[in-house]
């Protein structure tokens, strides 16, 4: 038993031994170099006054490369400090799998919650705008009725296959930046800080319309305020399953998931029916419904150990 205890407390996610200093210097290599490399990637490939749905399928996958410059940051960030590449245990690159100490229960949340929140996120835009309710249009979305009931299961399956992106961020966000965050300032301060850096990481995307379009009021300042809120409560989420699990595979998952789109609701809400305002009752009821799903899960945590093993 003792034996058993010891190596569970060895598999933690932040390394307490390395002083602030150095993981202070250590993390401001790697945000110059994620910012960096993202930025310069997005404007090689967004061309002049061009729009998000301007762009071809194939001009936004093109684009979307950038999505994978946070986990090469890590990886170079790894190499200048000389970190090493371990992919378990304090200071690791946290890409191993453990099932162990029912850590498997993190993966299935991580496929449940996007669902989640999006979905009751939809349910709280409807009583906030009951007229954007429209039975017909998944028909302008051009989506089979029978289809639409199953856009959660296929959200989950394409989501999980075409993780690859959802991976270049998490690799580098979950998996370096936020350990040496709580590392740095501590846990509360670090979620936030995290969520708001992630979010202007974004910026770039969002002055081209990739979160919000580019017709609302506000723009594109609304617009990096509204993704700096949102990624801080989805990115406590995916700290939480990181941290828990031991690795970052739950919030590739998760990430990618939520990027799908997993809502059945979203056939029978018609936006155009909604005023522009600079806070949609969509945006309000996804902002609620984040916040909601993110306190429950923090609750949850306080019924597991620290060592990372789950009781529930």
């Amino acid at each position: 038993m003792m034996t058993q205890n010891a190596d569970q407390k060895k598999d933690t996610t932040i390394d307490t031994t390395i002083d602030k200093k150095t993981e202070g210097k250590r993390l401001a290599i790697y945000l110059v170099l994620s910012f960096f490399l993202a930025w310069l990637w997005f404007l090689l490939t967004i061309g002049s006054g061009e729009t998000w749905e301007d762009m071809s399928n194939e001009k936004q996958s093109l684009v979307a490369l950038g999505m994978m410059c946070p986990l090469i940051a890590h990886i170079l960030t790894r190499l200048i400090t000389k970190e090493g590449f371990a992919m378990t245990g304090k200071g690791s690159m946290m890409l191993g799998i453990v099932f162990r100490d029912r850590r498997w229960i993190w993966y299935l949340l991580a496929f449940i919650l996007p669902w989640a929140y999006t979905e009751l996120g939809n349910v709280i835009g409807l009583l906030l705008r009951p007229e954007t309710y429209d039975p017909t249009y998944y028909q302008i979305l051009d989506v089979d009725r029978r289809i639409l009931f199953l856009l959660p299961v296929s959200a989950l399956v394409s989501g999980t296959i075409g993780s690859f992106g959802a991976f270049g961020e998490e690799g580098g966000w979950r998996g370096y930046m936020m350990p040496k965050l709580f590392s740095v300032m501590g846990r509360v301060p670090a979620l936030i800080t995290g969520g708001i850096i992630w979010g202007l990481w974004h910026a770039p995307l969002t002055c081209i319309g990739h979160n919000f379009g580019t017709d609302y009021p506000g723009f594109p300042y609304v617009g990096i305020l509204k993704m700096c809120i949102f990624c801080t409560l989805v990115g406590m989420m995916l700290t939480v399953l990181t941290e828990k699990s031991g690795s970052v595979w739950p919030a590739v998952f998760m990430h990618a998931i939520s990027n799908a789109h997993p809502a059945i609701l979203q056939g029978f809400i018609n936006p155009d029916k909604a005023a522009d305002t600079i806070i949609s009752s969509m945006w309000s009821g996804m902002l609620i419904a984040t916040a909601l799903v993110a306190a429950l899960l923090l609750l949850i945590i306080k019924m597991a150990p620290r060592d990372g093993a789950c009781t529930l």
